[in-house]
């Protein structure tokens, strides 16, 4: 598809990735409509989308809520008269030792990771079969591959996000205009950070290296001209792949990790973040921290580890 043809429809579109996407999308003149939760962080990135030469409506939705994402869609497509490309992109995270966090703050990061990404599917698959064609893009990460300690609920949604695509790919096979596209990239700065829950009791802060939005925006917007299955942003895919042999192992040492670093990172209240409630005001794109910010040690280890569970997944891979 000519990208300054597309009619996208973006959820999770008011900040992060996203909003990043949006804006990409927008520079190649496409049509989008625009959905989340917080109005203020929507007209923002719709007047950045309308700057940048493309055109843009906006559309408060609660994702996790599927009569309100069909009303939605439904509404999408008679603003744009179709859609050629859907962008599930809502998520949010909780970090804390699983029996520290509140059951209720679970479910909602499995509602919201998760269920809502099918709630888009069922919306919009409906229209791509009626029309021939699309595109749907699921937002996973490398979550999806790698567990996470202190993030047992985001671990599950993500690797059920890989398993809900995969089914859909099996489903549609007779339909080969239909695409089911993975997105996994590694660490990103987004204000997701700012936006998770925290019952570590220390500050939550990105490691070093972490991808800006407009990279992973930039592999979204090539997935309309060449769709494909998987597309992993930071990392080799075939690393990715066979990392995730080395879980068990990774998943220990990841956790001794976190016990360590809680206790010698800077203090931080406990906080449910933005996972009940929108932000109050737009929190941007992200990706817009001084280059010169240090590096915590702890969050060098972090790094660390991962390149270790790749390593062992690779010593795996070769036996």
């Amino acid at each position: 598809m000519r990208n300054k043809q597309l009619r996208v429809v973006i959820t999770g579109a008011s900040s992060g990735i996203g909003a990043a996407t949006a804006i990409a999308f927008a520079r190649q003149g496409s049509h989008l409509v625009l959905g989340a939760r917080g109005e203020a962080g929507l007209d923002d990135i719709a007047r950045r989308c309308r700057e940048a030469g493309g055109t843009a409506q906006v559309g408060l939705v609660d994702v996790t809520d599927a009569d309100a994402v069909a009303d939605f869609a439904a509404q999408a497509r008679a603003a744009l008269g179709g859609i050629d490309l859907w962008f599930s992109d809502v998520g949010i995270g909780v970090v804390g030792k699983f029996a520290d966090v509140p059951i209720a703050d679970h479910q909602r990061v499995i509602e919201t990771n998760l269920v809502s990404h099918m709630n888009d599917a069922h919306a919009v698959l409906p229209i791509f079969q009626a029309q021939g064609h699309g595109i749907w893009v699921n937002m996973i990460s490398v979550g999806g591959y790698v567990t996470a300690p202190y993030a047992a609920a985001y671990a599950a949604s993500k690797f059920g996000l890989r398993g809900f695509s995969a089914a859909l790919r099996g489903e549609l096979h007779r339909q080969p205009d239909i695409h089911i596209c993975d997105v996994y990239p590694t660490f990103v700065d987004t204000p997701a950070v700012h936006h998770a829950a925290n019952y570590t009791g220390a500050r939550l802060s990105f490691p070093p290296g972490a991808l800006m939005p407009d990279q992973v925006a930039r592999a979204i917007v090539k997935l309309a001209r060449q769709p494909r299955a998987t597309t992993v942003v930071g990392m080799p895919a075939p690393l990715l792949k066979l990392a995730s042999f080395a879980n068990p192992i990774a998943a220990v040492l990841m956790d001794r990790f976190m016990e360590r670093w809680t206790r010698k990172a800077d203090p931080a209240p406990v906080t449910e973040g933005t996972l009940y409630a929108p932000p109050r005001e737009a929190s941007g794109v992200g990706g817009e921290r001084p280059s010169s910010q240090p590096a915590s040690k702890a969050l060098v280890l972090g790094v660390a580890l991962l390149a270790t569970a790749v390593g062992v997944g690779l010593a795996r891979g070769r036996n």
